[in-house]
């Protein structure tokens, strides 16, 4: 499982759009999304290589290497056909930003 945390020193100042530009200089599509809290994805795969990139919430994410909870700055890299759920465990919505490449 391939984590990444925002690194201010690296990365600059965290922000949703600083986070979307990331994204696209790695060569992904970026959507934005808001899940409600208790969101619930059940095991599911995708054909594309994906990134989750939490803006803001907690988005519980499992895949056949563990569970992991992404906060503010967190990205979690899923290549195409892995196998994962995730859940918003936040109080609050979770603001992601969904990155896909083709």
């Amino acid at each position: 499982m391939r984590i990444e945390r925002w690194n201010e020193k690296t990365d600059g100042k965290f922000s949703e759009s600083a986070m979307q530009k990331k994204l696209e200089r790695l060569g992904y599509s970026v959507s934005r999304y808001v899940y409600s809290a208790g969101t619930y994805f059940p095991d599911h795969t995708h054909d594309v290589d994906k990134i989750d990139g939490v803006v803001s919430g907690e988005f519980k994410m499992t895949t056949p290497e563990g569970e992991v909870v992404l906060k503010a700055g967190d990205m979690l890299f899923v290549p195409r056909g892995t196998v994962h759920s995730a859940e918003a465990i936040s109080r609050q919505a979770v603001v992601s930003l969904d990155a896909v490449k083709w």
